[in-house]
């Protein structure tokens, strides 16, 4: 089943807890604190696979969550939690729901691409040693993971698009010049998915999609040809398939402008491709007649070739106008494909906020300070102090006093609430 579109949900891995723990060695009285580092918790990865070809699968398992960090245990680090690898098809988009940012695009087989990075491992009291905190009796929980709710979106990696309305013999055509065997009868809308062929002139090759028939009305989403037009976006050249005998006695070159239309209307940027026409079944109509169909598009502008798709009349000059776009800017498109993707997890913003609510409560907001909470053993003292000194660096106990919040009343940062004390 072709599924082109799929929402997921990707959870990294929570950071391990750092451990509490002092050097004990016989004959060394005074060892000094030891306590090692959690785990790091787990990414999910995205990897381009080739042998993808739909979304399907997400369908089936639309979460995935990759392993959390371990606790250190005294001074032994914890183990780092496991990646979760998720194979994707080349060209999928992902796309966050909740902020509609696209966070990547997969365009090359064994991309990578980390679309939650896993929560760092805690440092343990070894790290919080200095000459005024010789015996540090704290260490730091693991940082939270990532959770990203994320929409999917396949866009087929070809480098020419036939497009046109339905029964023109678009999949007639592609049958003609690859290997690809889509269904093909007399009757409208036989393709309903997009089908892909690999097309070898001479000694190159390029990729052609057969796109579902385009209708008038396809804009405000009529018919089936609209939901795949995405796939048409990432063309070099469009070639559009006309019909020089239509079943309905129809006006060739007024169905072409039709479907033009509809194509500017979905978006202009599209139609702006370089195009070719492709005035098909030239076997249905006397030489003369066929000919007068031809010049009329010609007499436009339009670069016009004559052929009979079922007949494998008249495409090799279609074919090697084709090449012609696909391979004018090979180096360019060559180093797009190498281009690999860094890790895609985001830092945390080191901006925050200050807001009186209207009931009073204090709340800080700013996911670095929010991360900063969520890693501090709200249990321990020592560990309370440490965190209003970080607190008061970075400005944000200055600003509460600015607003008039004393001794005793409510703050809250992240999903924690606390009461104010000016002292650390």
């Amino acid at each position: 089943m072709f599924i082109d579109e799929a929402e997921v949900e990707f959870r990294s891995g929570r950071g391990g807890s750092g451990a509490v723990s002092f050097h004990r060695e016989k004959h060394v009285p005074r060892g000094g604190p030891n306590g090692a580092d959690g785990g790091r918790g787990g990414d999910v990865i995205l990897v381009a696979d080739r042998g993808k070809r739909t979304l399907y699968d997400f369908r089936l398992q639309p979460k995935y969550a990759a392993e959390d960090g371990e606790h250190a245990s005294g001074n032994k680090k914890g183990r780092n939690g496991r990646h979760v690898i998720v194979k994707v098809p080349v060209g999928t988009v992902v796309t966050d729901l909740e902020t509609g940012e696209t966070l990547g695009d997969l365009k090359a087989h064994g991309q990578r691409f980390v679309v939650c990075k896993g929560g760092r491992g805690g440092f343990g009291n070894l790290h919080y040693v200095s000459s005024v905190r010789q015996v540090p009796n704290f260490a730091e929980k693991g940082a939270p993971g990532q959770r990203i709710r994320a929409k999917l979106e396949l866009k087929l990696l070809a480098d020419v698009g036939l497009i046109g309305l339905p029964n023109a013999g678009k999949s007639t055509l592609i049958s003609a010049i690859s290997a690809a065997r889509p269904k093909i009868a007399d009757y409208p809308f036989t393709t309903i998915v997009p089908n892909l062929g690999v097309v070898r002139l001479d000694d190159r090759t390029f990729v052609v999609a057969d796109l579902p028939g385009l209708i008038p009305g396809a804009s405000e989403g009529k018919g089936l040809g609209h939901r795949f037009l995405k796939h048409a976006e990432r063309c070099k050249v469009l070639v559009h398939v006309v019909d020089c005998l239509p079943m309905d006695g129809s006006s060739p070159l007024e169905n072409f402008e039709a479907i033009e239309q509809e194509l500017e209307r979905y978006d202009p940027r599209l139609h702006s491709r370089p195009r070719l026409v492709a005035v098909n079944k030239s076997d249905l109509l006397p030489p003369e007649q066929f000919e007068e169909v031809l010049r009329s598009f010609r007499e436009r502008g339009l670069r016009a070739f004559g052929i009979s798709a079922a007949a494998g009349q008249g495409l090799e000059p279609l074919l090697y106008a084709m090449a012609e776009h696909v391979f004018a800017e090979t180096e360019e498109a060559e180093e797009e494909a190498t281009v690999v993707l860094a890790g895609a997890g985001r830092r945390p913003q080191a901006g925050w906020d200050v807001a009186q609510e209207e009931d009073g409560l204090f709340v800080v907001r700013g996911a670095a300070v929010e991360r900063m909470v969520a890693m501090t053993d709200l249990e321990n003292r020592d560990a309370l102090r440490h965190l209003h000194r970080r607190l008061e660096k970075l400005g944000v106990i200055e600003r509460l006093r600015e607003l008039g919040c004393s001794e005793g009343d409510s703050v809250q940062i992240g999903d924690w609430e606390f009461a104010f004390t000016d002292e650390a």
